[in-house]
């Protein structure tokens, strides 16, 4: 029967994206303001310098892996909506590991389908696939590395691992979390790790931060402890699927693959469309050079919370992940509307550990963050489309939206019931006893 539920709700939202691929081709023909996303045909475009045998950054603006154009090369014989299908599918496969991450941790069938709801039902993750973003396709991988972890499938959990840092380079942030989960104590050679079941009632005790960076600094500590096999395999998989397709890439485009794929997100300043706080400064000096001092001082903050919440909830990785991901997105540089989908793909696996109700404090939340971020889509229609100087009052706009996306951080951890994914299994001594 759950089955049969879950399918109709699948079949059902595949029938919604199908209906928006469709009214977005006519919308792009027959409206000034086009449903398709700027960067599909910037994807497009690359595909079809792919398919002639040319570079795909041939494409101005096209800084992505070429792994992006070789999947939409169809667009150029099959239909130009390919990848928007391509996506959409994409976005309901996250829908499919999200069911099973959550059914694999135990979670009832009835919080289970609300959670799936949340990503397959949410206007904002529905439209992205549909108007032609590849952020699905991302979503889909980090998802599958989790469950490829928790099958105590570690090999693969690093090949894909690796291929999806290599295809969009932020969910490296992840790395830390994943190596500290690898722990002697659950994966063990031969042996699948013990999952920890959802229990409402059950309130698991957090390692404190502080005695956890104690052991990491303890040089015998990381000897002793961090270098095990399985961390040593997973890092050394992951590092080399990464170098693998960076490196067959950058033999078939050389140095342009290697900056506009990758450099140039490490170093990217946008003074326009972008929610960071950073943006009015960037603008001011966008015709300067940055120094070191100001690159620090932008990284810092970000690099100080992302530690700090490794740190606390890494044993619940779902957790960690979404935190860190909303911090990221919420500090970095830059921020555009697109980013946001990295965390809406996180949030429904750890709905089901929420003490958090949707009235009062759930709307408060919703409510902020929308609120925040079409304040600051108000300004910046005001400068983008009428020309008028409100560069102060949309920086201001920025700290505001800060503060709202502050605010659910703070109200996610604190109303969250810490619950690590894995449970120690139990040591046995030399003679296969179980040692108690």
């Amino acid at each position: 029967m759950a089955s049969v539920r879950f399918r109709t709700l699948l079949l059902v939202s595949a029938a919604l994206r199908v209906i928006l691929i469709l009214y977005g081709e006519w919308q792009d023909t027959h409206m000034e303001v086009r449903y398709t996303d700027i960067d599909y045909m910037v994807f497009s475009d690359a595909a079809s310098l792919m398919a002639a045998g040319k570079s795909p950054f041939e494409r101005s603006t096209y800084r992505y892996s070429p792994l992006l154009a070789f999947f939409l090369i169809p667009n150029s014989f099959l239909h130009r909506s390919w990848g928007k299908f391509l996506f959409s599918a994409a976005d309901l496969l996250v829908g499919l590991f999200i069911r099973t991450i959550l059914k694999l941790r135990g979670v009832p069938e009835n919080l289970s389908m609300l959670s799936v709801i949340v990503w397959l039902f949410n206007p904002f993750t529905f439209t992205i696939g549909t108007r032609g973003n590849c952020e699905p396709i991302v979503c889909a991988l980090v998802l599958w590395v989790f469950i490829c972890l928790m099958n105590g499938r570690v090999l693969q959990a690093a090949f894909w691992y690796g291929l999806v840092v290599h295809f969009r380079i932020y969910p490296i942030i992840y790395a830390l979390p994943i190596l500290v989960i690898l722990d002697p104590h659950v994966f063990r050679s031969g042996q699948k790790p013990s999952l920890q079941f959802w229990d409402p009632r059950q309130e698991s005790p957090q390692n404190r931060s502080v005695t956890r960076l104690a052991q990491l600094l303890c040089p015998w500590f990381l000897l002793k402890s961090a270098l095990t096999r399985e961390r040593i395999v997973f890092s050394f998989i992951s590092a080399a699927v990464f170098f693998l397709f960076t490196g067959l890439f950058y033999h078939l485009y050389g140095w342009e693959f290697l900056y506009e794929a990758l450099l140039y997100h490490l170093t990217r300043t946008d003074p326009r469309h972008n929610f960071s706080i950073y943006f009015y400064h960037i603008y001011l000096q966008y015709n300067r050079k940055l120094s070191i001092l100001e690159k620090l001082v932008s990284f810092l903050p970000q690099l100080i919370v992302q530690v700090v919440l490794v740190l606390s909830f890494a044993q619940d990785l779902p957790f960690c992940c979404l935190v860190q991901t909303v911090a990221f997105v919420a500090f970095n540089k830059v921020m555009t509307a697109q980013y946001f989908v990295w965390f809406f793909c996180l949030l429904p696996l750890v709905l089901a550990w929420s003490k958090m109700k949707l009235k009062w404090k759930g709307l408060s939340c919703m409510t902020l963050w929308v609120a925040g971020q079409l304040h600051w889509l108000m300004w910046g229609y005001l400068l983008e489309f009428n020309g008028r100087n409100v560069f102060l009052q949309l920086w201001m706009a920025s700290i505001l939206f800060l503060a709202a996306n502050t605010y659910v951080l703070v109200s996610l951890i604190r109303d969250h019931r810490f619950s690590p994914v894995f449970t120690c299994l139990e040591k046995t001594s030399k003679g296969g006893k179980k040692l108690q």
